[in-house]
């Protein structure tokens, strides 16, 4: 999994490990003082759901992409002075401390770095077609409850929000 040479945004979907670093280093630029990195790991529980021992995604490849690059686009819209911004994903077995979603930003200040990762990952959520399934002691399942695929900007978390949230 490698960034773009020229593009302002990095999507992806992978079956290896994401690659922390390198997204750091890419998302920096010489122009952007705010740099965001989340990443979503997988951790050894959940509501309900002890000792969970490992989690595996699955994707509609297909929708995944366009709807990351689409999700970018809106983000871009929304925050204009944002450098760049990665949304990565896995899919297949993610092993318990391992990153399962990676989102990153960078803008000349961290307002809108900040604003602009916590509504990526929000929407990401919401929007992208990817399913995790949890095996834990005593059993697995695909999630705690179904999953509404929404679109793009439509979900419930509002800048407002987000730049209230502290």
């Amino acid at each position: 999994m490698h960034p773009p040479q020229t593009a302002q945004v990095w999507a992806g979907l992978s079956a290896e490990p994401l690659p922390l670093e390198r997204v750091l280093r890419w998302v920096g630029r010489d122009d952007c003082g705010g740099v965001v990195l989340f990443s979503g790991t997988a951790r050894n529980h959940s509501e309900g759901r002890p000792e969970v021992s490992v989690l595996e995604y699955e994707a509609y490849e297909e929708q995944v992409i366009p709807r990351l690059e689409a999700l970018a686009a809106e983000a871009l819209a929304r925050w204009p002075e944002l450098g760049r911004l990665a949304l990565l994903h896995r899919i297949g077995r993610v092993p318990i401390g391992e990153s399962a979603v990676v989102v990153a930003t960078s803008a000349p200040h961290r307002k809108d770095a900040f604003a602009a990762a916590r509504y990526c990952i929000d929407d990401l959520k919401a929007t992208v077609p990817i399913w995790k399934k949890e095996a834990w002691q005593g059993g697995e399942s695909w999630g705690l409850e179904a999953q509404h695929i929404t679109e793009i900007g439509s979900g419930e978390t509002t800048i407002h929000q987000i730049e209230n949230k502290s």
